[in-house]
Order: structure tokens, then sequence, then C-alpha cells
């Protein structure tokens, strides 16, 4: 397979993913604005939504202030945001395009359907239900794609490329958003009922809520969360799930062997499995935790320029 097919398979399931993920990082908002009575802390609670999308830097250049609608619009549609929701559905369907004799039909269709009724969305003016329905129809667009992708693709060369994208997006944005919420909660005191608003918003983000609440009973402990979201082997957007399939699809496209040309990519991916099996949250301060959460997607960002070098695919545009 050319190495610039590969790379298009690898960029369409990032950006699908990412599209999906930022998706429902938005609706979660929009849901806690409907439900928020303090002002304060509901616009903290925007400002880390910009952080969770890698938008904020950039938003922070063009408006001074905070206002929702605002955010909303750069979030969802602004042409200047790499990141922006729009971009990413739009980037997603190109690299379709380029390899619609690869991929399933089912995911094309569905990808430039999708694009083709942009024009029909309104973006400057907009009530809340047209943007919830919006993001609704994003997140549906990346499901019926992945599902599609699971129930029909041959588990070959491009497969492999497709999931190394997908689990390696949805490691590095599990990480981020738990590092955001960790930055809440430790900046509020011990004990505050905010807490719980805080971990069951930490596995709403994820889409966790509906699998923690069947492991465990209804009541958001701390500690339980984290462990769920981080090493919960069972759990398909945990980090360490996300990891183990990373390598476990990299070993299948080398044929469990390791050559000199991926050597680095190997090694690295044994390190931060190993660096997930010594986590000891138990013995850690927040403080600590969110260091291992920066590191870790120091690592993701690592993997991705790695794995980009190993198989001559385009160098990558690092998340900010």
């Amino acid at each position: 397979m050319l190495s610039r097919v590969a790379d298009s398979l690898y960029w369409m399931a990032r950006n699908l993913e990412r599209s999906e993920n930022n998706a429902r990082v938005l609706d979660v908002q929009l849901i806690n604005m409907l439900e928020a009575n303090d002002t304060e802390v509901l616009n903290r609670d925007w400002e880390e939504v910009l952080e969770i999308t890698a938008s904020l830097a950039d938003y922070q250049v063009q408006y001074p202030n905070l206002k929702s609608e605002e955010i909303i619009h750069y979030v969802a549609f602004e042409p200047g945001n790499f990141n922006s929701l729009v971009n990413c559905m739009t980037y997603a369907r190109e690299n379709a395009r380029a390899t619609r004799d690869i991929i399933p039909e089912g995911v094309w269709e569905g990808l430039n359907r999708f694009y083709l009724e942009l024009p029909a969305v309104r973006r400057n003016e907009f009530t809340i239900q047209e943007i919830q329905n919006f993001l609704n129809t994003i997140t549906m667009t990346s499901m019926t794609a992945q599902g599609v992708i699971e129930s029909t693709m041959t588990r070959g060369v491009p497969y492999s490329f497709i999931k190394i994208g997908k689990w390696l997006e949805r490691a590095e944005k599990t990480a981020r958003i738990l590092n955001v919420i960790c930055e809440k909660a430790r900046k509020e005191k011990q004990g505050s009922v905010n807490h719980h608003y805080y971990w069951l918003a930490a596995l709403r983000l994820v889409n966790g809520y509906d699998a923690y609440i069947k492991e465990f009973p209804p009541k958001m402990n701390a500690m339980h969360v984290l462990h769920f979201i981080i090493e919960e082997e069972r759990f398909p957007r945990s980090i360490r799930y996300c990891v183990d399939h990373v390598m476990e699809t990299i070993r299948k496209l080398e044929k469990g062997e390791v050559h000199h040309y991926s050597e680095r990519l190997f090694h690295l991916l044994e390190t931060i499995q190993q660096e997930i099996s010594d986590f000891n949250l138990e013995a850690m301060a927040m403080e600590e935790l969110m260091g291992f959460l920066d590191h870790f997607q120091n690592r993701c960002i690592q993997v991705s320029r790695i794995f980009s070098e190993t198989y001559y695919l385009i160098e990558p545009i690092e998340i900010k």
C-alpha cells in the first residue's frame, strides 16, 4: 500500500474520532449550561471546553471574552480553527475521498452526505436545539462510519492504519479530558459537593457513564472513576485499552516481528505500557496525577511522530 494512502486512512480515522469527541464535549457543556445556576462556574466550564478541544490559545487571540455564542461558533464552525467540528469532518471526508477504492462504500457515502448538507446549517444564528441536532448528526455519522468499518472491512493493512489512528486519537483525548477535570477538582476545597459534578462530567465527556454505572454503584467516587477511565482494560475508551490496542494492531501489522525500521516504535509503546502498569493512583497527589496525564499526552505526540516516520507518512500536525 502506498504511504500516501496509508496516511489518508490514518488521518481519516483521527479526524473522525476527533470530531465525535469534540462534538460530545460541546454537547455535554450545553446540557450543563441548562443546569448551572452559577455564572462564574459556567464561564470556567466554557474555558475548559476550549482547552479540551485544543482551541483555547487561538480563541483568545481573536476574542477578548468568554461568550457562549462565540465559543459554540468557534468550536463548531470557525474556518480558522484547525480543530473545529466542520474542519475535522471536512478533513475526514477529503481523506475518505482519496481512499474510496479501499474503504467500504458506506463510509464514503456517510461522510460525503454530511459534507453536502453542510451549506444548509445555520452558522451565525442558531438555537440550542439546532446546535444539539448538528452535534448529534456528527456523532451518528462518526459512529455509523466506524460501525460500517467494523462490520464489513477485511482485517488487512488498510484496516490496521484506520484502527491505529482511532485508538491513538482516543487515548490522547481521554488524557486531555481527565487533565482538565483534575485541574477543576484540584481548585475546589476538599469535600466540596462540586466533586460529584466533576467526576460525572468526566464520565459523560468520555462517553463512559453507562458503562461505569453498570460496574459500580450509582455514586461518583473519584478513585473509582479515575481507575475506570485510566486503567480499566475492558472499557474501550480507557487509556490502557487504547494503548494496548495500538500495540496489538501494530504487532499484527508487523506479523509479530520487530524489524530495524519499527524498533523505535515498539520500544516506545512498550515503555508507555510499562508506565501505565507502574501507575499507582492511590499513592499520587492530584498534582502528580496531572503530571502523569501531561506526560502521557506528550507520549501520544511522540507515538504519532514516530509512527509517521516508521511508515513514511506525511509529517503530522501536532495538537497545541
